[in-house]
């Protein structure tokens, strides 16, 4: 055998998206030519075109029902398109594939079923076709390279139990030496595919989803090549998904043990399963961005970059599904997990976490090792309540700690532990390898928790060997996409400096992005009447600018409706709506002698108040018994909220109306504020329009607000579009019922800035702070809700970011922290921060807290 270090070859595994634009492709010749000139033997496995494997799965479902032609037509555009891109034209390799493709899609079409494997000849055409066109490119730009089919190198091993071999193959990954000696030929490309293998008969199998890593790995111990590279759309390995993390660091060097507890608990970078092979032999495994090759990436290899007990990554899997078994005759009984366990087998069912007591076992099923769909779960259940009471809870997200010697620092987790203390915690589970200590939470929470514990627990140090710089450094928030418009505040900038110099901090609201989201809203068609939210901010400007283009206003308290009847005596009153919770009978009688239009929340006041309500017109707030958002305290409906009529109280509602001769005209429900998701809106329309067929007088439902506002800058909005189509079609099943919406922080927070000048600046070792005129009492959204603001330097706007500071205020808490590990130019006293998206819920949230003066209020 010839070690790692003597080894010519050096496998190179390109991801989907790696593989999908020219652009790309140029970066892979320009490395190939690198490596090459390295005197390395370059071995390319790739993926198919991103998008196309998806795409091939609806193939099938849609031949099916006898109507994959429009699939198959967009599965061929796709490749001719990026052929067009690498100016290649399409040869005869590549409609062989998408002729076999067509004839087996007609095929399902007559049988009407789909065999595994035809499934797996289908799905291995996105590679077969990818890398033809990945050879004939390479060969246009005067590389030598030769096309390997990788089903004649892979070959299957059957696995005793498994029920899905040929969608989930295993290979034999020994040294080949017959290999080695076919791929020898020096100054040469090698070319072939991921996710593809065969069995002993040749026939097609599949890696599973994800398997291109495991291939490059495969082919790298046979070839003992000197080291794996996996080359994808991020720059390595980092401390938590930068995604949703952007302080999160990237990993310059991992122990094997260390960067597979991380792909095991959710990280998508790496598969897995790739991790064995290299280990097994020894092979360094690089991970590097292809669309940025210069940057320096992740190595993995059994010299840990740093063996001290440290919290290394925060990792996050969603969709996990827990299985609790109760039963307090397990205490004792020899063969219960036995018996337990051979029902989860019999269902081809992998077990993940497992916690247990006396009385209770507690297992997950991850949804990246299992199909967890219904049936499947449904029939667990009934096999398993044959032993003991099944409760199935989910979706559930697990949130680990990796690292090192977790149980070494356990005692200096007691701040982290301390964010859970408001979350409903499922499992509790330290790895026996001491790698990892694991939360299963509700899902909706493990994006947020994993940013406030990324924030806790993992900091760089000088000279750090193992973290390197964070995502925003890397990906400056300055690198906006050329085709984004800059926000208003670039082209305010002057006005804001002004601002800033002349009061030390303020608030500015610029009128035209007012007008711009609420246009956006006037143009979905679905939407009979909209409500702008005051208590996100009820500035005086701002309440004109909304009403000026035809917004009515919702108000929850009579110091609101007080504000707007002064601002607007003469507004028709059917546009003010007035949604209190829990208020005094007085503020409901006051809304009521005005003829506005109230909303209950409970039925206290139709149970103790009743002359008040006789005879009247009502809408009521219903709880849907769902509550959504990106935190506990923005989420306003479910168990533990203080919203809403919930469904169990429905009758009673529909007795005290009938009783006291009321009319229940609307319904309102509103699952919470930050959500991205318009299936949330259609779920609320849809069950308030099932409620509305048991009161015969409801006209309106008012499906709430809560859209969500990007917080970074490549960060999507909601969908308006879409949302409005999915609307549409509840309109068309509901005919007669009106649909209201009410947003608040969508029309107004990023038309908001806060700009403050910089008093102190401090060093407390690796950290460095800045301070500046005004904290927590003009905003204390990160405080409350661990809101992410995106912070820049306005006064050094036009200069490079290079140094990291948490941005502080002069309050006496510590939790004044308006941005932690930010990135910004050297920065001096005097200079200017804008904190951006901050029009909603900051000044109307602020204080006088330390008996400091929140920032001043000014429309621009």
């Amino acid at each position: 055998m010839i070690s790692a270090a003597e080894s010519p070859w050096v496998v190179l595994k390109f991801g989907g998206t790696s593989v999908s634009t020219a652009a790309n492709w140029h970066n892979i010749v320009r490395v190939l030519r690198a490596r090459l000139g390295d005197g390395l033997r370059p071995v390319v496995v790739h993926s198919a075109i991103s998008g196309i494997t998806d795409r091939l799965e609806s193939l099938l479902a849609k031949a099916m029902e006898g109507q994959h032609e429009p699939v198959y037509q967009q599965i061929v555009e796709r490749h001719r398109e990026l052929a067009r891109e690498l100016r290649i034209a399409p040869g005869a390799d590549l409609e062989r594939h998408l002729n076999d493709l067509q004839q087996i899609a007609a095929g399902v079409a007559l049988v009407g079923e789909v065999s595994e494997r035809v499934r797996a000849r289908v799905m291995a055409t996105g590679e077969l076709m990818a890398t033809v066109l990945g050879a004939q490119f390479l060969r246009s730009q005067g590389l030598e390279v030769t096309w390997v089919d990788a089903r004649t190198v892979l070959k299957s091993e059957a696995r005793r139990g498994a029920r899905t071999s040929v969608l989930s193959a295993t290979c034999n990954f020994e040294p080949d030496p017959e290999l080695q000696r076919r791929f020898s030929a020096p100054g040469h490309v090698l070319l072939t595919q991921g996710f593809i293998a065969s069995d002993e008969d040749g026939n097609t199998v599949l890696l599973g989803r994800g398997g291109s890593d495991t291939s490059g790995a495969y082919f790298a111990a046979k070839l003992q090549a000197r080291r794996l590279e996996i080359w994808t759309d991020v720059p390595g390995m980092f401390s938590a998904n930068p995604r949703s993390t952007p302080t999160a660091r990237l990993l310059k060097a991992l122990h094997y043990d260390e960067a597979q507890e991380i792909a095991s608990s959710g990280a998508k970078v790496l598969h897995p399963r790739c991790i064995l092979p290299v280990r097994q032999y020894g092979i360094a495994l690089h991970v590097y961005a292809t669309q940025m090759p210069e940057l320096e990436g992740t190595v993995i290899t059994s010299a840990p970059g740093d063996s001290a007990a440290q919290v290394k990554a925060i990792a996050v899997r969603k969709g996990i599904t827990l299985i609790s078994l109760d039963s307090p005759g397990m205490w004792h009984q020899v063969g219960f997990l036995a018996d337990a366990f051979q029902v989860f087998k019999d269902h081809g069912l992998s077990v993940d976490l497992i916690s247990t007591s006396e009385t209770n076992v507690t297992v997950s099923l991850d949804p990246a090792a299992n199909t967890l769909d219904g049936a499947a779960i449904a029939g667990l259940v009934s096999d398993l309540s044959r032993l003991c009471r099944v409760q199935v809870i989910g979706p559930c997200a697990s949130l680990s700690l990796v690292g090192r010697n977790i149980r070494g620092i356990l005692h200096r987790l007691g701040d982290a532990f301390e964010l859970f203390e408001e979350q409903k915690i499922h499992l509790v589970s330290q790895a026996a390898n001491d790698l990892n200590f694991t939360f299963v939470i509700d899902e909706d929470q493990g994006d947020r928790l994993a940013r406030q514990l990324h924030d806790l627990l993992i900091r760089a140090t000088a000279r750090d060997k193992v973290m390197g710089p964070t995502w925003e450094q890397l990906f400056s928030p300055a690198r906006r996409s050329a085709d984004a418009p800059p926000p208003w505040w670039h082209s305010r900038r002057s006005q804001l400096l002004d601002l800033a110099g002349r009061n030390g901090a303020a608030y500015a609201y610029d009128r035209g992005t007012i007008q711009k989201r609420v246009d956006g809203l006037a143009a979905m068609k679905s939407i009979d009447r909209r409500f702008y939210a005051i208590k996100a901010n009820p500035h005086a400007d701002v309440l004109r600018t909304v009403v000026e283009r035809g917004v009515g206003l919702e108000c929850v308290s009579q110091g609101e409706l007080e504000h707007v009847l002064a601002l607007f005596p003469d507004l028709p009153r059917e546009r003010i709506l007035f949604t209190p919770n829990f208020a005094p009978r007085s503020e409901y009688a006051f809304a009521l002698e005005r003829d506005l239009q109230v909303t209950l929340d409970n039925l206290h006041p139709l149970r103790e108040w009743a002359e008040l309500w006789r005879g009247r017109e009502l809408f009521v707030r219903i709880d849907t018994g769902h509550g959504r958002g990106h935190h506990d305290h923005v989420r306003t409906a479910g168990l533990h909220s203080k919203f809403g009529v919930p469904l169990s109280e429905l009758d009673e509602l529909g007795r005290l109306a009938r009783e006291l001769s009321v009319r229940i005209v609307g319904l309102h429900a509103h699952a919470g504020s930050g959500v991205f998701n318009v299936h949330n809106w259609v779920e609320t329309a849809t069950q308030l329009a099932g409620i509305a067929r048991r009161f015969r007088d409801v006209r309106v439902l008012d499906i709430g607000g809560g859209l969500g506002v990007p917080e970074r800058p490549a960060q999507p909005g909601v969908d308006l579009a879409a949302l409005d189509s999915a609307l549409l079609e509840v309109r068309e099943k509901n005919p007669g019922l009106e649909l209201w919406i009410e947003p608040g922080r969508y029309l107004v927070a990023e038309a908001g800035a806060l700009v403050a000048q910089v008093t102190q600046l401090k060093g407390k070792g690796e950290v460095q702070y800045v301070g500046i005129a005004t904290g927590m009492n003009s905003l204390i959204r990160p405080a409350l809700y661990g809101s992410h603001h995106e912070i820049v330097n306005l006064t050094r706007l036009d200069e490079p970011a290079t140094e990291t500071f948490s941005v502080v205020g002069p309050i006496c808490e510590s939790g004044d922290q308006l941005g932690v590990d930010r990135l910004l130019p050297p920065t001096r006293e005097g200079d200017v921060v804008l904190i951006a998206n901050a029009g909603a819920y900051g000044h109307a949230m602020s204080s006088h807290y330390n008996l400091r003066a929140p920032a001043k209020e000014f429309m621009l």
